[in-house]
């Protein structure tokens, strides 16, 4: 979670005048996290501080808002319809193309209204800088800080038919993943991409795969047996953090002994998941991302819980 100064100017440049509501800090049970936010506009908005009474009373305000900056906090009980017990304290910021060019740190962190820092304030800013860890949004001494949210997980999704256009729809809204879509040709990906994914056409798509950060999770599920296979291979002389194959055991079986005969150990491709998503689920291809995508997710959470025992 962090700032998405990215979305913040998109929608500024579609809407112009943008009112970005954040949750500064919560008291007991409250239905969304410090740092979450939402972008109000005239007409619409986009995001979400957890739905309901206090969404839309937060959202109404912020298209009346006449002040630059707001703070105000709310009992989320029964005079809001909502039975959380806690409170959450909600900054209300308006941006226009001008206030843009001041989000370009990698931690934001601004008063209600004009202020000396806090030494508190400075000691968490010296902090992030000296050892390169973001802070966890906070609100301090009535100073808002947030880190500049980057995506940090690559994802490569290979294929952009049915199963890859559902797929790319349910993770692009996901605010951690980097979504990278490659397939043959221009012409196979749809005319509307989600915002935040970038598509790459190239004749031969494993010729992508060493362009892949070692890192990335990789979903394989092109029209084509001979480049799933040709995928598999590079996949597995480059690296990676989760490798996916789209098809039946009978498939993955056919494909473990042609990796075999190119020279792929079992311990090596027993690292490709296969079939990948939830049988149980069916074979319509929403169905499917929804549940490759969950999939992907669990793996990702295993590898944060690794990495934290580790440390």
């Amino acid at each position: 979670m962090g700032f998405d100064v990215q979305a913040l100017r998109e929608a500024v440049a579609a809407h112009g005048r943008v009112t970005r509501v954040v949750i500064a800090a919560i008291r007991g049970s409250s239905p969304r996290e410090p740092g979450a936010a939402m972008l109000v506009w005239q007409d619409g908005q986009s995001g979400t501080i957890g739905g309901g009474t206090l969404e839309y009373e937060a959202a109404e305000a912020a298209r009346a808002q006449m002040v630059p900056k707001h703070f105000s906090t709310h009992a989320l009980g029964p005079d809001l319809g909502q039975c959380c017990g806690g409170a959450v304290t909600l900054l209300s910021e308006v941006y226009e193309a001008a206030d843009l060019d001041g989000l370009d740190s990698e931690v934001i962190a601004r008063p209600a209204s004009p202020a000396p820092v806090p030494m508190a304030v400075k000691r968490i800013l010296a902090t992030a800088r000296s050892q390169g860890v973001p802070p966890e949004p906070q609100l301090v001494d009535g100073w808002m800080i947030e880190p500049v949210h980057r995506p940090s997980r690559p994802v490569w999704i290979w294929g952009a038919g049915h199963v890859g256009r559902a797929l790319v729809n349910v993770l692009a809204p996901l605010p951690d993943l980097q979504i990278t879509w490659a397939d043959t040709a221009p012409e196979r990906f749809p005319a509307d991409i989600p915002a935040g994914v970038t598509t790459v056409p190239a004749a031969d798509v494993a010729l992508l795969v060493p362009h892949a950060p070692e890192n990335a999770a990789h979903l394989v599920l092109t029209y084509s047996h001979a480049l799933d296979l040709a995928l598999c291979h590079a996949l597995l002389g480059r690296g990676f953090a989760f490798a996916g194959l789209i098809g039946s055991r009978t498939k993955w079986a056919r494909f473990r002994s042609r990796l075999a005969a190119l020279g792929h150990s079992p311990e090596q491709i027993s690292r490709i998941t296969c079939p990948i998503g939830d049988p149980d689920l069916g074979k319509h291809p929403q169905m499917i991302a929804v549940g490759v995508a969950a999939q992907l997710l669990r793996h990702g959470k295993e590898d944060e819980q690794r990495e934290g025992a580790r440390a």
